[in-house]
């Protein structure tokens, strides 16, 4: 990029800003701790609905293609589209502070759900969930890129990106009890809650860090035009592949994670507090291990090697679809879940491999529109047609196999992973070339 680009463009970067020598580990450790808990209510706020579907369903008087409707498109819609201006007002402006505002919308819409009674009314609450979301994740992923050096990344990311098993899991586990013990809109105004009360504690402990405060340009906090980023990365084919790889293993990830409530109600008969007992725990440990173990083992292996980064996934999926399947099929609900354990952790183990891959394609100015362009692709795909699909096609096979059509839409769906593991294939042949040094 020209200098003269960068000096057209350039504003002044929010004040307070973290010098990189007052980033202690100590106080790393805090600010991961609040973007964990933020990224935690995040997904507790997006997965609540799945396992509050089936009282939705039955009070509402809802289809499944309806439940499709509001776990995908009435979130993605807008959640996907604003990611992207967001993040360019986050590469111009404090990261934190957007973060904040972001984290109060969703928190507010989702108290407010606990109160619809229509289903046009709930459509609209989860799109105002969707707006707030947009503006979480990825000023969160260009705030630990400059809090953490390279070496250390994929692992922080991962770290991070546990809030994603501890938030499904948190908002499956609160759902259920609280929807079994009352009623489900409670559920979701307590979840609410208590993002409203994070939000000024989050303010209060986290500061702007220095932008590229680890990499080879310092305080590179120069935003740069959106036509620039792009550019950039027409010139990266692995940023193309690697979003394509994520969106593919999304569809199935979100839409597995939205039906298998249902499916473990339908075909097993469970009642829903096992349900979310069940999934909750599950969730919790296969997830948090997965993405540990996928971030740890990038961070060892792309050292030495940058197509690391995104095979670690590819076999990871190639060795969950069968596991996966055999796992479905089960007719004894103990070898189901048996089956599923190992390919819900390998399911989680592309997020901190491909996220640090994103984030070290383009120059620090870049991350956070680059993540919101990759997010963009990854949701709009992943969350607006994953969720939706599953329930579709459960619906249209409905006349054929009964009660086992959710069986098999979801055993269909796993060609999405084997679809995913090629992309990051044909990604990691690309990646060396394409990182920024």
């Amino acid at each position: 990029m020209s200098e003269s680009t960068m000096t057209e463009t350039a504003v002044p970067p929010p004040s307070p800003v973290l010098a990189p020598t007052q980033a202690r580990p100590r106080y790393r450790v805090l600010v991961m701790a609040a973007l964990f808990v933020v990224y935690t209510l995040n997904f507790v706020d997006r997965q609540i609905l799945s396992i509050l579907a089936l009282p939705i369903k039955t009070e509402l008087g809802l289809t499944d293609t309806q439940l499709g409707w509001l776990g995908g498109p009435a979130f993605a819609l807008f959640y996907t589209f604003l990611a992207i201006p967001i993040a360019r007002l986050a590469d111009r402006m404090s990261r934190v502070r957007i973060m904040a505002v972001s984290l109060a919308l969703w928190s507010g819409f989702t108290a407010l759900t606990g109160q619809v009674g229509l289903f046009w009314q709930l459509f609209l609450c989860r799109m105002g969930v969707g707006v707030g979301e947009a503006g979480g994740v990825a000023p969160a992923y260009s705030l630990i890129s400059d809090y953490f050096p390279k070496h250390q990344r994929a692992r922080a990311l991962a770290v991070y990106s546990f809030g994603i098993p501890f938030g499904s899991a948190l908002g499956i586990l609160l759902g259920g009890y609280i929807a079994t013990a009352v009623n489900w809109r409670l559920a979701f105004t307590v979840c609410g809650i208590a993002g409203l009360i994070m939000t000024p504690i989050f303010l209060i402990c986290v500061r702007e860090p220095m932008r590229g405060a680890f990499d080879a340009v310092k305080n590179a906090g120069a935003p740069v035009p959106l036509r620039a980023v792009l550019s950039i990365l027409g010139t990266k084919p692995s940023f193309w592949l690697l979003s394509a790889g994520a969106a593919s293993c999304s569809v199935l990830g979100y839409g597995l994670a939205f039906w298998m409530p249902a499916f473990l109600a339908r075909m097993h008969g469970m009642a829903l507090k096992d349900v979310s007992l069940l999934l909750g725990v599950g969730s919790l440990v296969a997830g948090t291990l997965g993405i540990w173990a996928g971030g740890a083992l990038a961070d060892r292996l792309g050292s030495a090697r940058k197509a690391a980064y995104p095979l670690v996934p590819a076999v990871a999926f190639l060795v969950a679809v069968p596991l996966y399947a055999l796992g479905f099929l089960a007719k004894e609900l103990w070898l189901g879940g048996a089956l599923c354990t190992l390919p819900l952790a390998l399911g989680l183990a592309w997020l901190g491999p491909v996220i640090a891959a994103v984030q070290h394609v383009v120059p620090p100015a870049m991350r956070a529109t680059a993540s919101a362009i990759f997010l963009f692709i990854n949701n709009l795909v992943g969350i607006g047609f994953g969720i939706f699909f599953f329930g579709r096609l459960s619906d249209l096979l409905a006349p054929r196999y009964g009660t086992e059509a959710l069986r098999y839409s979801m055993l269909i769906g796993l060609g999405f992973y084997l679809l995913s593991a090629l992309f990051f294939i044909l990604s990691s042949r690309r990646l060396e070339r394409d990182w920024e040094r």
